[in-house]
């Protein structure tokens, strides 16, 4: 049971990394750091787009951008972190 909790946690983990990613190159796009011409940078771009998007897409209905500036990534971060210590939190209660 202690070794699925761990798997959990590090898979959530590994999300969030993801998300703090996905949320850096957006950043470097939009002040042209990046050009979105290149092969590479698309390419991992459209990977996190395509595993970010479907959890953010349902926070981004609750929770407008405001004034341009997308929280969805901190939301849905502060629940994963949340979710990470609660299962912790109450694995030894069913052991």
């Amino acid at each position: 049971m202690t070794s699925l909790l761990y798997l959990i946690s590090t898979i959530i983990s590994i999300f969030i990394w993801l998300l703090i990613a996905n949320a850096i190159l957006s950043w470097l796009v939009a002040f042209n750091v990046v050009n979105t011409n290149n092969q590479f940078v698309s390419s991992v771009g459209n990977f996190l787009y395509k595993i970010t998007e479907p959890p953010l897409r349902p926070i981004r209905k609750i929770i407008p951008t405001m004034g341009g500036l997308d929280v969805s990534p901190v939301v849905l971060i502060l629940l994963l972190i949340f979710l990470r210590n609660l299962q912790f939190e109450y694995a030894p209660m069913m052991m």
